[in-house]
């Protein structure tokens, strides 16, 4: 989650990106399990968490989905749904 926290405004990371940063290469999954049990989506920006190829995947915060598409374009950011 420490990861999260550091992903700026407007910016992005994908789950194998954050599994690399925790120094497990292999962990995306895991981190994707991380990432979705985050009880604070709003405070540690898990909606900046995309797949590896830009789309967009779950978000456990509001509504879903397409709290996350809200959240991305809020922010600027194209993602793939």
């Amino acid at each position: 989650w420490r990861q999260l926290a550091d992903i700026a405004w407007g910016e992005t990371r994908s789950y194998g990106e954050l599994g690399i940063a925790s120094g497990r290469a292999s962990a995306g999954r895991a981190v994707g399990g991380a990432v979705g049990a985050n009880p604070i989506p709003i405070i540690l920006p898990c909606h900046r968490v995309l797949a590896s190829n830009n789309k967009i995947t779950g978000y456990s915060g509001g509504n879903g989905i397409p709290t996350k598409v809200w959240l991305l374009e809020h922010e600027g950011i194209e993602a793939t749904r």
